[in-house]
């Protein structure tokens, strides 16, 4: 029964006036849309563990909608995704599609890939062309055993063929590349620049097939029109990069960050470039894609214009539109075409042939530029990526009919397969060697106990955002020392990795220069921001800047920075705490950036090679004139004190020392510390399991506090205090605004006035006790807090444990060798 278009409604009136929405092109659009977003959000959530892109959760749930698993229910597909609705929900889809292509032609950077030299292009080159003869080879065989396959010309078959086997998805790759950390080794290098000539040459094939393809009858009208098609894009092209690439330079000139705002009516011509470029390409007989691919490469990646229309349109169209664009073709993919020993043989043979031809190709060009064989091998693996680009070959082909049903259905299942296995194979094969560096000044005592006067004080310094530049120069610039020795100081701005288009934007960006990468300077950039503030900063004393940037998961971010550590023998990592507050008085407002960013800072404090500084900041942009050091005993209390006096060096910083003693007769009341029968952790403080001599412990004390008030008499000021309300005396110091900056010692190993803190509920478990105390929200606290965790070598393979404090009333002697374990029942403090 044929169905009149013209017939169709676009709005009900209603379910109370008899109408089924579902009847409606416009509400049945919805609940298709609301069905696979949860079907491909569910499954990417069920794939994230295998470290699995998105692009295949989108994938399969397109199949799994299709007429190969749902769809075998008739009644499902009539109702759901009835044949009437497709041409609305393929158009809708194909929107997105076409400024998905627009995207990615803003991710290719045209400048950074002839920079790439000879490798890159001879190892794309070959990677290229033996798996697209390979392809021939196959279309040959699929046109001898596939019935209806040679109803099809020679020609557009046999190109179709050869870019679906030769094809490397460059947005799926990077992504790739970046999750396992691969970015910075030559094997990410290389395989992110060949993944970029593989992608340009890549659309040029398509085009080049579609304009083959002819009419949808898969026969062109004449032997001349795939010339005059081709000699038309040619030309398009040549139009846009001569013509069109100046005109939007001299847009994003006029967007340049110097001006607060980016006018709206350069985001909507560009916009509205988009669909012009792609309606010219469909005129001329080329897809609309392309033409939206190319408007995308003549957009300058300089300056922040790029970014901005990323910030638009990526979320809209990769969250919402591009997974209607799969769903659109699973509707084409029924799986159960693929019947019979014949079939799932082709199946065998074109997965076969694509994964050899890829990998032996890469991998025996790669050998000649004189690459390891393991390396070689990694690159083979990843140039083997297929995902999203080969899935738009393939719905091309379709639509142009110049693949069948059958030949359809084999083709994405390789394409699944192949992006399937290059995670897990890499993984397998390929794991960098990070050498092992020099051993590293851990702590600030190594450097005070060293005889060498050259040494350098090295800090890593992260930063979350522009926020964060000032309070980190501020507490850089009170540690320099105006001795001969220098601070180096190493910043890195952590970037979540996300499926965004911008995460990809700053790889590209990126150059290999220690580990993470060092960005490019780059006009108008956030890290020209960011540059520019600490290179003016580093021409005030004796402080060398290195910037970076570390792009990763949140998940792993962590070990890029401890690794950073490692490499660059740092001697101290300061973390921003996940709140700020910014304004002044009682009129501050907290910004917070997310639990995440939290589990990030409580995971480096875990795993740092070195001592870690957590700056709680609250307005510390001012500079810290009045700085106040915290001690109760302990390694990391005699870190924060070892910093102080680093502090005192600085001649516009006044340091206080405040040490709290046991009031007399107190000293032998006892607190026992047992294991936290609660599974919330962060709700209680942890504190290392190592065991310790209390006395000697108590020696060390008083002979660093000795040596800092014999060195710092007249300069620093030296209050002690005893008494029982310790919690009041120490939120009495930050309440009253007396200083800019309060440091104290995380205190894993606590005194008794520590641990005395360990039963209440910690808001913030990751400073200790103290820390905690002082930078919770609601203790209108005025002074900026930075808690240190001393590192030791000796203590480093000690496992925290999370505790509640147990009041003993009768008197606990403390044992002369520290007493029980924490990983014992009990621990006597």
């Amino acid at each position: 029964m044929s169905l009149n278009i013209t017939s169709i409604k676009t709005t009900s009136h209603g379910a109370w006036q008899g109408d089924n929405p579902l009847n409606f092109s416009f509400p049945l659009l919805i609940a298709q849309t609301t069905l696979i977003l949860v079907l491909t959000r569910f499954l990417a959530f069920l794939l994230k563990p295998l470290r699995q892109p998105k692009v295949i959760a989108e994938i399969v749930g397109g199949i799994l909608l299709g007429p190969s698993a749902f769809g075998r229910y008739k009644a499902y597909l009539h109702r759901i995704f009835p044949a009437w609705s497709l041409p609305g929900l393929e158009t809708v889809a194909n929107i997105g599609l076409l400024f998905f292509l627009f995207l990615v032609g803003l991710e290719l950077d045209l400048t950074s890939m002839r920079r790439s030299g000879r490798k890159a292009f001879g190892i794309a080159f070959c990677g290229i062309s033996l798996p697209f003869v390979c392809g021939i080879g196959v279309a040959f065989v699929f046109r001898k055993t596939v019935h209806g396959a040679d109803k099809v010309g020679y020609g557009q078959f046999l190109v179709f063929m050869g870019v679906a086997l030769s094809i490397t998805a460059f947005p799926v790759l990077a992504r790739i590349l970046a999750e396992l950390k691969l970015l910075t080794t030559e094997v990410g290098e290389v395989a992110m620049a060949s993944a970029a000539f593989n992608d340009v040459a890549a659309w040029i094939l398509l085009a080049l097939a579609v304009a083959l393809a002819g009419n949808d009858s898969g026969q062109p009208k004449s032997p001349l029109i795939p010339i005059w098609v081709l000699l038309s894009g040619v030309g398009f092209v040549i139009f846009m990069l001569v013509l069109i690439r100046p005109a939007m330079k001299w847009v994003a000139l006029r967007c340049s960050p110097e001006r607060d705002i980016i006018d709206e009516a350069y985001i909507c011509l560009t916009l509205g470039g988009v669909m012009v470029s792609g309606f010219m390409t469909d005129l001329i007989g080329i897809h609309a894609i392309f033409g939206a691919f190319i408007f995308g490469l003549t957009i300058p990646k300089e300056g922040e214009f790029a970014e901005k229309l990323i910030e638009r349109i990526e979320d809209f169209v990769s969250g919402l539109l591009l997974p209607l664009y799969f769903a659109s073709s699973g509707l084409r993919t029924d799986v159960t075409k693929i019947k019979g020993g014949k079939s799932w043989g082709l199946l065998g043979l074109v997965i076969s042939t694509a994964c050899g031809g890829k990998i032996i190709g890469t991998f025996a060009v790669a050998m000649m530029f004189r690459m390891g064989s393991k390396e070689s091998l990694a690159l083979g693996v990843l140039m083997n990526t297929k995902g999203l680009v080969e899935l738009i070959v393939l719905n091309i082909g379709k639509e142009k009919k110049v693949l069948n049903d059958e030949i359809f259905a084999i083709l994405v299942l390789m394409a699944l397969f192949t992006t399937f296995i290059t995670t897990p194979t890499l993984m397998a094969i390929y794991k960098p060697a990070r050498g092992s560096p020099a051993i590293a000044h851990r702590k600030l005592r190594d450097l005070t106990n060293t005889d060498e006067s050259k040494d350098q004080l090295r800090v890593l310094a992260c930063l979350h955002g522009m926020g964060n530049v000032p309070s980190i120069i501020n507490l850089i610039e009170s540690t320099r020392s105006t001795k001969k020795s220098q601070l180096k100081l190493f910043i890195m701005h952590l970037v979540e990795l996300t499926e965004r288009s911008s995460s990809i934007i700053m790889v590209h960006r990126a150059r290999r220069n220690g580990l993470p990468f060092i960005n490019r300077l780059r006009k108008g950039g956030w890290q020209d921001r960011v540059n520019g503030a600490f290179q003016a900063y580093s021409q005030l004393g004796q402080v060398l800047v290195r910037p970076s940037t570390a792009i990763s998961a949140l998940s792993t971010i962590h070990q890029d920075i401890c690794h950073m550590a490692e490499t660059k023998r740092v001697t101290m990592i300061v973390l921003p705490f996940h709140k700020q507050w910014r304004g002044e008085g009682d009129h501050k407002v907290m910004d917070n950036v997310g639990h995440e960013w939290r589990l990030v800072n409580q995971r480096v404090l875990k795993a740092a090679p070195c001592s870690v500084a957590l700056l709680v900041d609250r307005g510390f942009d001012k500079g810290a004139q009045r700085v106040c050091i915290l001690f109760f005993g302990g390694p990391d209390d005699r870190e924060a004190l070892e910093l102080g006096g680093r502090m005192a060096e600085h001649p516009a910083v006044k340091v206080d020392v405040v040490r709290f003693l046991e009031q007399e007769g107190l000293q032998r009341d006892g607190v026992i510390l047992r294991p936290s029968a609660s599974k919330r952790t962060e709700k209680n403080y942890s504190f290392s399991t190592a065991s310790i001599n209390t006395e000697k412990e108590k020696e060390l004390d008083d002979a660093v506090v000795a040596e800092f008030t014999s060195k710092w008499d007249g300069t620093v000021e030296y209050i002690e205090k005893t008494g029982s309300d310790v919690a009041e005396q120490v939120l009495g110091l930050g309440q009253t605004g007396d200083y800019d900056l309060i440091v104290v010692g995380k205190g894993r190993f606590p005194s008794r006035m520590v641990a005395k803190l360990a039963d209440r509920q910690a808001e913030h478990a990751e400073l200790g006790p103290v820390g905690d105390l002082l930078a919770s929200s609601n203790r209108r606290v005025l002074s900026s807090i930075l808690v240190i965790q001393q590192h030791n070598t000796a203590h480093a393979a000690a496992e925290e444990m999370s505790v509640t404090k147990v009041d003993q009333n009768d008197n606990v002697n403390l044992k002369g060798d520290g007493g029980a374990g924490m990983g014992e029942i009990s621990k006597n403090v």
